[in-house]
């Protein structure tokens, strides 16, 4: 009897179909990188200030991953497409977010323009979700 049974067709923009991608990760990891070096720029204690370090640069690494995910299982072609900065957009991001970036620096400001390439990419991510 199984084998006559209606089948069902779904489809999936991945492998597993999670629905959780959004940028609001990616920006939560960021403000905690910016509050890491706040904290890190206001203290004088070498262990604090090392441990600060350390967290930052796991922090950071967390939202090129998050960023990495939306780049390489949310967006599609047509996205690249209607969005041809979005590519420059994701690599400026992540390079904010690396060695040269947040990862590797103590800069507040830094930080601040990575915070500001997230939301130009949530903005466009946002744009994708309504059509």
């Amino acid at each position: 009897m199984r084998l006559f049974a209606p089948t069902i067709e779904v489809s999936a923009h991945c492998d597993l179909p999670c629905g959780v991608y959004d940028p609001a990760q990616a920006r939560i990891e960021a403000e905690s990188v910016k509050a890491v070096i706040a904290k890190a720029l206001d203290s004088d204690d070498p262990d604090f200030r090392t441990r600060a370090v350390i967290i930052k640069e796991q922090r950071s690494n967390l939202v090129k991953e998050h960023l990495w995910v939306l780049w390489t299982d949310y967006f599609k072609p047509p996205h690249f497409e209607k969005y041809p900065q979005l590519h420059t957009l994701v690599n400026e991001a992540t390079k904010l977010a690396g060695a040269s970036g947040t990862k590797g620096t103590l800069d507040l400001e830094v930080a601040d323009k990575l915070l500001a390439k997230i939301d130009e990419i949530a903005e466009i991510f946002w744009a994708t979700k309504k059509a």
